[in-house]
């Protein structure tokens, strides 16, 4: 970690930065280019931040395809309950 620190707002409480290391590999930025992503999420380089993009890519398809496959077996699956169909007469 390097030597450059911020004030947290309390007394004799500083802590790191958060653009002062690269967030996939840790590398240090300072007097280096930094590169974004998704706002406030900085890199060493494009290959960091691609390596994140894809990373997000890869947990973002996971998490839609098993919310679809839950859809699916929901469709297809045999309901516990018995259901009684037909008309009612209340004389």
């Amino acid at each position: 970690m390097s030597g450059y620190y911020y004030y947290s707002g309390c007394p004799d409480q500083y802590g790191a930065h958060y653009l002062d290391a690269c967030s996939v590999c840790g590398k240090s930025l300072h007097n280096s280019d930094i590169f974004m992503y998704r706002g406030n999420t900085p890199f060493c380089s494009t290959e960091c931040r691609q390596e994140q993009m894809e990373m997000d890519e890869a947990r973002e398809k996971k998490l839609k395809f098993g919310r679809s496959h839950r859809k699916s077996d929901s469709k297809t699956s045999t309901p516990n309950k018995t259901v009684r169909t037909g008309t009612i007469t209340v004389s």
